[in-house]
């Protein structure tokens, strides 16, 4: 699709989804110079966003709070697996297992994720730890046949710490207002 059919779609529709800017992106990147339909298209689209005619839609409107809830606890008793004994467990691995077998928590707004949260600790703390707790043995006996297995991305590791670092990033500019007042 080109610069100027993306453009010419989000001024129709009003909306510039994602997968519409990833693909202006990746022509972007890939040209070694645009041509001037290209750029004034570009402009065309940049004016409309600036006047609020196209609404670009963010990547991420919703939340599942569960997988807040489960990370969490996955992290703390990994921790405390690992600090007395010699295994090395993957957290991403136990957050995937138990999440599979929880209901999800979506939320569109902070109130709403708080709503979640509380729902969570009042009716569904309980089923976490029993679900966290039988991912945590299913990855201890499961058999060690598959090393080639391949994990999602390139940096496995650094995904749940992206993820944890995303959390930290959605609601740590609530918890700094609240110590200001």
């Amino acid at each position: 699709m080109s610069i100027e059919k993306i453009v010419e779609q989000a001024l129709q529709d009003g909306y510039l989804t994602p997968a519409m800017e990833a693909e202006v992106g990746r022509i972007c990147d890939n040209a070694s110079e645009l041509s001037i339909e290209e750029y004034m298209a570009l402009d065309r689209l940049m004016g409309s966003l600036l006047t609020g005619e196209v609404v670009a839609v963010p990547r991420k409107q919703f939340i599942n709070v569960m997988e807040e809830l489960v990370l969490t606890e996955a992290i703390a008793r990994v921790a405390e697996i690992e600090a007395t004994s010699e295994s090395s467990l993957d957290v991403g691995d136990i957050a995937a297992y138990a999440l599979n077998r929880l209901p999800p928590l979506y939320a569109t707004t902070e109130e709403g994720a708080s709503y979640q949260r509380q729902r969570a600790q009042a009716e569904l703390e309980e089923l976490i730890s029993q679900q966290v707790s039988e991912a945590i043995s299913r990855y201890l006996d499961r058999p060690s046949f598959f090393p080639e297995r391949q994990a999602l991305g390139k940096n496995t590791g650094n995904e749940v710490v992206r993820q944890v670092s995303a959390l930290l990033q959605t609601y740590a500019p609530n918890f700094e207002q609240k110590s200001d007042g």
